[in-house]
């Protein structure tokens, strides 16, 4: 095995790296001010300046995988972006997750990085020409409807949101929760899961429609907090839909094919914020050490009391053996497939936010009271982080298929 870095993969992750150094940690005090200041639900202002430099620079759309690797593709549409593959991506992705707000800077950030990417595997040229272009553009953003407070919506069979045909159009009713980026005023449209056939098989029920986020009959009813932050202007939206009709056109890829679309979409979409997170946790431990060496306490620096060299140590071994899972993963992903990767998705899924929470819960505890205040990211990144643990699926999912494909491979030995 081969574990050192191409040419090109190296070069992304540098000049993503590099353009971060530069650009965007020189500003985080600008970020805190703006973000402050004025109405929270409007766009941040250093980002909108900052992402001309990064589409000039090269690094924009980068989460998009050669067209080659898509299913559905329309080869004819053409988009900006420099299709790197999942492994490539990987490590950029792990550069953007060390500040919280960088992702978006290469227009690379959830949910519309698996909105575009569910547009440009399933969506019709129309569908691609009135909404992927602008999303890769960075003229509009996009939402994801599928939670619903009333079910357990772990399990997707459960969701209740009706998609009904009538005539040349469809008409939804239904209630969403944890509707991220709904919040955003650049939001434009929202892909959202409901059921179109309740007398179908339990996985053809479902299906996946584009839906106008100014269309009549959608109320935004509120907005959910994650441990009190707010995360405007993205934003994590309750969402009431009352006959809102909608063209049949823009039924994704067709009836009963939401379960198929949702696995093409959550594939990457969920290694990508294992990336990210792997990011974060990389910060919190750089974080860490120097706040060790530069405190006091009892006649020597924390640093040198063994509890805090055990913690570092840990904090470096996890960091690093969750990285090589996650290679691993997006490298299968590429060669393989999605589906071939399925059980490596599922355990990076679980492992990263996992890892990445004790890492900065540590990193937390080292800088005291600083560490659970705003004037360090520590407390915004564990609250953002611990929400992974359930979105795209809770870790008993994870863990349960994980399971049973460890049953499968023993399962003749035991009879």
């Amino acid at each position: 095995m081969d574990f050192d870095l191409t040419e090109r993969q190296s070069f992304f992750r540098d000049r993503v790296r590099e353009f971060i150094d530069a650009n965007v940690r020189p500003r985080v005090g600008d970020y805190k001010k703006q973000v402050d200041a004025g109405d929270r639900w409007q766009p941040i202002q250093l980002i909108e300046d900052l992402k001309p430099k990064a589409r000039a620079a090269g690094l924009w759309n980068l989460f998009m995988p050669p067209g080659s690797a898509l299913a559905h593709v329309d080869e004819t549409f053409e988009f900006e972006g420099e299709q790197l593959t999942n492994l490539e991506y990987a490590l950029c992705a792990e550069e953007m997750g060390r500040l919280l707000w960088s992702a978006e800077l290469f227009n690379c950030s959830a949910p519309d990085t698996g909105n575009m990417e569910v547009l440009h595997r399933y969506g019709t040229r129309e569908q691609k020409d009135q909404w992927l272009g602008p999303l890769m553009r960075g003229e509009i953003r996009s939402a994801f409807l599928m939670t619903e407070r009333g079910v357990a919506s772990s399990d997707a069979t459960n969701i209740e949101c009706r998609i009904d045909r009538d005539g040349d159009d469809y008409v939804i009713n239904g209630q969403k929760w944890w509707s991220s980026g709904a919040g955003d005023p650049r939001c434009k449209v929202a892909i959202l899961m409901g059921k179109t056939d309740m007398e179908a098989r339990k996985h053809q029920q479902q299906s996946m429609i584009l839906v106008p986020m100014n269309a009549p009959g959608i109320t935004v009813e509120r907005f959910l907090s994650v441990y009190g932050y707010d995360d405007a202007p993205h934003g994590h939206m309750e969402i009431e839909l009352k006959d809102v009709r909608v063209p049949a056109s823009n039924l994704l890829l067709g009836e009963g094919r939401g379960f198929e679309i949702a696995q093409g979409r959550l594939g990457p979409g969920r290694i990508h914020h294992c990336m990210r997170t792997i990011g974060a946790a990389e910060e919190a431990l750089a974080m860490m050490a120097r706040r060790l060496q530069s405190r006091t306490a009892f006649g020597k620096r924390l640093s040198d009391h063994s509890i805090w060299e055990q913690r570092v140590a840990e904090a470096r071994i996890e960091i690093d053996s969750t990285r090589l899972l996650c290679l691993l993963a997006a490298d299968r992903m590429d060669k393989a497939g999605n589906k071939a990767a399925k059980a490596e998705i599922a355990m990076i899924k679980v492992k990263a936010p996992r890892m990445a929470l004790k890492v900065i819960d540590d990193a937390i505890q080292a800088h005291g009271g600083a560490g659970v205040s705003q004037d360090t990211p520590l407390a915004h990144s564990w609250a953002g982080i611990r929400t992974l643990r359930l979105a795209d699926g809770p870790d008993e999912v994870h863990n349960r298929s994980i399971a049973l494909m460890e049953f499968a491979k023993h399962a003749g030995a035991a009879e």
